[in-house]
């Protein structure tokens, strides 16, 4: 009897903990209470949501798993499979395509060329978005640039990060989307290429504190309502941010931005709403500091998944705000098919907590799965998870 009392003191200790987190974090970003993701709103305010994702990346073993030896075409279908409702879901879903697709012959680390095939699935996902400055975007030179963003233009999807030539920037960049009424700047840069130097007129937007200020200012006299930038910074496998991260975020915010999203560690590294008393110490200031790999083929802990961000706004009084930022995180499940063919599984923890019987995980991947979820959770305790998966569930009872 000692012991359930115990128990159910230890539990209730924990809840309380974990509520208690939750609601200090609430009151301090002055977030609106929305924890469930894509409320439909019938007040007649205007809202528009986005969904960001880390680094698409194509390990060789990804190019051999998606490769069909019937038709020598490749299918990446797969990949997207279980996440592909929370991303078309979104008004916008944008990515980080950190492979160039530069046709074949097809490699992946150290200078990855994906099929073309990986960019149509994912605007078949509900991507609509692809940032390309990040530190492979010269995987291939010159000629893997121009074919990475004819690809992409002949698939649909918007693009910025990397440039034909100095009128290509001046005509797309900053890249404005208009949407739901909204006009929203999406900006996007690098710490650098691998050392891979492109030559004009070609270019890479590097992270360069100058011209991140003219950019800015351009968004705003292009009468931006929020800006977002989308940062390929930090240092990889880190979990948590370093001092140059957040010098160069209040750097960013005191130009003028809302929001960055980052990517490049290829670990989760915190979403936190930072206060800077140099520009204003009652505004919160968004960063997700990395949403680690979307898709790739390292298996070790902290790197065999990652999160996506969930970002809610909504017009009031005439002013954009943001209303929350969420995450949903996944696993990357990777299937073998037979010896040394695998297929590989962008596997939302919310969509399988509910749908166990859906994919059958060894004990193993059981272990490893479950061991990326706890990771995840614990190390973002201070921000609120996505309830998409659980809102599907109870919209289908």
């Amino acid at each position: 009897m000692v012991k359930k009392f115990l128990l159910l003191v230890g539990f209730l200790f924990v809840w309380h903990q974990i509520h208690a987190s939750d609601g200090l974090f609430i009151q301090a970003d002055s977030l609106s209470d929305q924890s469930s993701s894509f409320i439909k709103n019938d007040s007649g305010t205007q809202t528009l949501s986005l969904v960001f994702a880390g680094d698409i990346m194509g390990h060789d073993p990804q190019i051999a798993g998606a490769f069909n030896e019937s038709d020598s075409s490749y299918n990446y279908e797969p990949t997207f499979r279980y996440i592909a409702d929370y991303i078309s879901t979104a008004d916008i879903a944008i990515a980080n395509l950190e492979v160039t697709l530069a046709g074949a012959p097809y490699t992946g680390y150290p200078q990855f060329s994906s099929p073309d095939a990986l960019a149509a699935a994912a605007h078949d996902a509900g991507f609509d978005v692809m940032v390309t400055a990040n530190n492979h975007a010269l995987d291939r030179g010159a000629k893997g640039l121009v074919r990475t963003l004819k690809v992409l233009d002949s698939i649909g999807f918007q693009h910025t990060g990397t440039f034909l030539n100095p009128a290509d920037r001046e005509e797309r960049y900053p890249l404005m989307l208009n949407k739901n009424e909204f006009r929203i700047s999406l900006l996007n840069y690098t710490y650098g290429t691998n050392g891979i130097v492109v030559k004009p007129p070609y270019s890479v937007n590097r992270i360069d504190t100058a011209q991140i200020r003219k950019d800015i200012e351009k968004s705003i006299s292009d009468s931006a309502e929020y800006i977002i930038c989308l940062m390929h910074w930090g240092l990889e496998y880190e979990r948590i941010e370093n001092a140059e991260q957040k010098k160069l975020a209040q750097f960013i915010f005191n130009c003028g931005a809302n929001a960055i999203i980052g990517s490049h560690p290829h670990v989760v590294q915190p979403i936190r709403m930072e206060k800077f008393a140099e520009i204003d110490s009652l505004t919160d200031y968004p960063v997700v500091y990395s949403m680690g790999n979307f898709v790739s083929n390292q298996r070790a802990q902290y790197k065999d998944g990652g999160i996506m961000a969930e970002m809610h706004l909504s017009r009031k009084n005439g002013r954009v705000t943001l209303d929350s930022l969420l995450y949903l995180p996944y696993w990357v499940y990777r299937e073998e098919i037979r010896p040394e063919k695998f297929t590989f599984y962008v596997l939302p923890v919310s969509f399988y907590e509910r749908n166990p019987e859906t994919i059958h995980l060894t004990e193993n991947d059981l272990y490893r799965f479950n061991r990326f979820k706890i990771d995840t959770r614990e190390h973002l305790i201070e921000a609120r998870e996505s309830q998409f998966y659980q809102q599907k569930q109870a919209e289908n009872k």
